[in-house]
Formats: structure tokens, C-alpha cells, sequence
């Protein structure tokens, strides 16, 4: 149900959902590893070399720029609520670098001809509402004819460039907290399918509109490390990159990852994204999975989640403190792994 109390299924104008529909971690790689390399600029802080969230600027000593852009088929049915996520996924990579967001620019792909404009004035002003809470400022777009509907944001923020937290910076030591629960993209897979409850469906739904705010302004007071937000790629494929990145392992405690109700359940029943399927062809190599972890263990913990949580390296003797701190600002942390300086570069799953 829409404002307008019209029932409209967003999804089906679209072959894929939310972040399932991104271009595969593999084969995104092999198309960027093919680009020459141009020389770095002296004041560019953080590029695409460790694939992180975004890109930072440094324009002062104590200023820099945050840029990210991010967009996605609909990942839910009611329009408000596909602009709520969109927008609140897009604002989560400035968070995930430890800077706030400034200034955003709307990213409109509709199918005038099929869906009555009015659909799209819903969409744009449930991602008003959240840039509106984010405390950013929406200062145009741009839009284009598109037989699939596709939204997202450009967003620009600031940082001090002392402060910036990427996904490379984790140490041993360092133990692992995750602020979202994931089986997002099981379950939004499952909406397609009209495989849950309109109860299940403003559960999932509350987590991806759920900005990463409240989260990031906690861990400015604690010793972080390193930080990446979980989206696409699945929680299997960030932490990977948070290896890679800072060259240490990572183990993974799966018992104490955080699923939605009803993942497993589905997943069983096939109910599983090809994105996440590709996430886990991309991560299994690198990849040691604990031997009683069967395929749809696996598959949850590459799920391809849209507008996840963010998945924090902070100092081991402070994790305690900053999950307490996290959990009573109503935050759905979790302590799941840490970091290792041995097996550098991969991930063990206990």
C-alpha cells in the first residue's frame, strides 16, 4: 500500500531487486583490473584501490570530501519505502568512512509511460524524508525514460582528513561488530515471490530504511579501526575486502551473526538471490567455511544486502563497551568475529 492507498507491486517492473542487481564482485573486478592506472593525486586520500565505500578528497588540512553514488532497481513494493531504503543505503557509505553527510543529488531512472508519475513523486519524497533526517540537503538530480524503474543518490560529505576510517585499516586484535542483522536479500527475494507477511515485510523493511547514523556517531568516541558498510557484495564479500585491504585474517563466529526470522526457512526452499549466489562463488576460495556449515549456512552469510549495517574493526579491550553503547541507542549490533594476524587475506568461518 502506497500514500495513496493504491496497491502497487514496484517489484515487478524489475528483473532484479535492491543491491542484488549490482554487476557480480568477479566480473566487476576483471573489468576494472583491465583500466590503466593513472597517477595518484597528492590529495586524494582514499580511491578505489582497496574497493572501498567511497571516495575521500582532501581539500584543507582539516577538510576533506566524502563522494559516493548509489542506485537499484526496487527492492520493495511501496514506493515510499523503496525511496526511504534507497536513500538510506546511498547515505550509509559516508557513514561507513566516518564522515557526515552534506549535500545529495537524486538518480531517477522510471518508466513514464507505465507507471503513473505520481508513483515517483512517492519515491522521491520518501527519500526527502530520510536526507531530511540524515541531516543532509537535497540540491537536484536527474532523470532519464527507463523501461525499469532504478533510484538512488549522489551523496557528498566531509571528514576530517585525520578521521577518515576505510576499510583497510584493521589490526590484530581488533574485534569485529556488525549493526544490522542480514537475510536481507533472501527476504526481499521472498517479497517478489509474495512469500511474506505484510508484518515480515515492514520488519525487513524497517531494517534497510534504518540509517547508519546513530551507529557511526557512537563509534567516533571508540578506538575503530576500520570500517565498511554491508551491501551488495554480502557480509562474506566487505569483510574479504576488509582482509585484503589490511593485508590480517578475519574469523567469523557464525553463531553469533545476526539472521532475520525466516531466512534460513526460505533459503531451504530456494529462496535465494543470484547475486548471493555469485557473492559466494566469488568468496569460497578465499573462503575456509567451517566443515558443518552446510550450503544455505554459506549462502546467508553471502547474502546480498541492501542498505546493511555497518561492520566495525575496533579495539579489542573497547568492543565490549562500544556494543553496550551501541545496543542502548537501540542499534542491533553484535559482536561476530575478529582479527588475526594469521591466514592474511582470508576468512575463517567458525
Amino acid at each position: 500500500m502506497n500514500l495513496h492507498g493504491d496497491e502497487i507491486k514496484l517489484t515487478s517492473y524489475s528483473t532484479k531487486g535492491g543491491c542484488g542487481c549490482k554487476i557480480g564482485p568477479g566480473e566487476l573486478s576483471g573489468i576494472l583490473g583491465s583500466l590503466p592506472r593513472e597517477d595518484r593525486h597528492p590529495n586524494l586520500l582514499v580511491g578505489t584501490e582497496t574497493n572501498d565505500d567511497a571516495g575521500v578528497y582532501r581539500l584543507t588540512d582539516d577538510l576533506a570530501l566524502v563522494q559516493t553514488v548509489d542506485f537499484f532497481t526496487p527492492i520493495v513494493d511501496d514506493p515510499y519505502d523503496f525511496g526511504q531504503v534507497a536513500a538510506a543505503n546511498a547515505l550509509s557509505d559516508v557513514y561507513a568512512m566516518g564522515g557526515t553527510p552534506l549535500t545529495v543529488l537524486n538518480l531517477v531512472a522510471f518508466p513514464i509511460q507505465k507507471l503513473d508519475r505520481s508513483v515517483l513523486a512517492v519515491i522521491l519524497r520518501g527519500a526527502a524524508d530520510k536526507v531530511r533526517e540524515a541531516g543532509a540537503t537535497l540540491v537536484g538530480g536527474h532523470s532519464i525514460d527507463d523501461n525499469e524503474p532504478k533510484f538512488g543518490l549522489a551523496v557528498t560529505g566531509t571528514v576530517h582528513p585525520g578521521r577518515v576510517l576505510t576499510n583497510a585499516g584493521a589490526r590484530p586484535g581488533d574485534r569485529l561488530i556488525l549493526t544490522k542483522p542480514i537475510g536481507v536479500g533472501i527476504l526481499t527475494t521472498a517479497i517478489k515471490r509474495d512469500k511474506l507477511s505484510r508484518e515480515e515485510i515492514k520488519r525487513v523493511t524497517a531494517v534497510m530504511a534504518a540509517l547508519n547514523k546513530r551507529a557511526a556517531e557512537i563509534m567516533a568516541d571508540y578506538d575503530v579501526h576500520a570500517c565498511t558498510d554491508v551491501t551488495g557484495f554480502g557480509l562474506m564479500g566487505h569483510a574479504l575486502e576488509m582482509a585484503r585491504g589490511s593485508g590480517h585474517g578475519i574469523v567469523i563466529h557464525n553463531r553469533d551473526v545476526p539472521v532475520l526470522p525466516r531466512v534460513r526457512e526460505l533459503a531451504e526452499e530456494g529462496v535465494v538471490p543470484g547475486g548471493t549466489k555469485n557473492n559466494y562463488r566469488h568468496v569460497e576460495q578465499h573462503v575456509d567455511f567451517a566443515p558443518a556449515l552446510d550450503e544455505t549456512g554459506r549462502f546467508i552469510l553471502c547474502d546480498a544486502v541492501t542498505s546493511g549495517g555497518l561492520l566495525i574493526a575496533v579495539e579489542g579491550a573497547q568492543s565490549e563497551a562500544l556494543l553496550r553503547a551501541l545496543r542502548d541507542a537501540g542499534v542491533e549490533a553484535a559482536l561476530i568475529g575478529e582479527v588475526t594476524g594469521r591466514h592474511p587475506g582470508r576468512i575463517v568461518v567458525e
